[in-house]
């Protein structure tokens, strides 16, 4: 019989995100032009019939995501809001059967990458992210918003990453893409720490 380690969390690698002053993942205001100042000045010296450029900031804002389908993995969860810890890093759903959405970067549907965590067991047995590692390029994840709008991204690629070398900025920073990110622990436990050493992340991107 298989024992389940206790207290095993996704634990994420965010320190690039707070020394390199990023406000947030997908906001900082280094990465995306500000849609104030200026304005008149470019649309006095736009050529006729050429659109204004809109920055990331200026799309319609979708409604909030409320539920996360994973068909391939037979995953059905209602989604948490999460935010961040006083040092930085992200907050992980409080319940083992639930994922949540980031609430400081993109909601799902914007462009930038969405942040979806959860789990991938508990003391008592797997959680909500389990057999997230069986994802593969060209699996279904529907994302359900607050209004009832259904959103269906396509996995691209699905990755295991030791907890040291998180690729921070290939996970969280802004993209013109409107992307999903899921992410929990994978790999080895470590038993000094009562953590794993590994966290997984499947990339995705929206296609209606």
């Amino acid at each position: 019989m298989k024992r389940w380690p206790a207290v095993p969390l996704v634990a994420m690698a965010l320190a690039g995100l707070v020394v390199s002053g990023c406000n947030g993942p997908a906001h900082s205001s280094a990465a995306a032009p500000s849609p104030r100042g200026g304005s008149a000045t470019a649309a006095a010296h736009r050529p006729p019939g050429v659109a204004r450029f809109h920055s990331v900031l200026t799309y319609d804002q979708p409604a909030l995501p409320v539920r996360l389908w994973i068909p391939k993995i037979a995953v059905s969860t209602p989604l948490v809001r999460l935010g961040r810890l006083p040092d930085g890093s992200l907050q992980v759903p409080k319940e083992w059967d639930r994922a949540g959405w980031y609430d400081g970067g993109p909601r799902p549907g914007q462009p930038g990458p969405a942040v979806i965590l959860g789990h991938v067991d508990s003391t008592s047995g797997p959680a909500v992210f389990y057999r997230l590692i069986k994802l593969r390029p060209g699996d279904i994840v529907r994302v359900g918003l607050a209004n009832k709008r259904i959103l269906a991204f396509r996995v691209q690629q699905i990755a295991r990453y030791p907890k040291d070398k998180f690729p921070t900025q290939a996970v969280y920073l802004p993209t013109l893409e409107r992307e999903l990110r899921l992410i929990t622990c994978g790999g080895s436990f470590d038993e000094a720490v009562r953590h794993y050493r590994d966290n997984v992340v499947v990339y995705a991107t929206l296609i209606s």
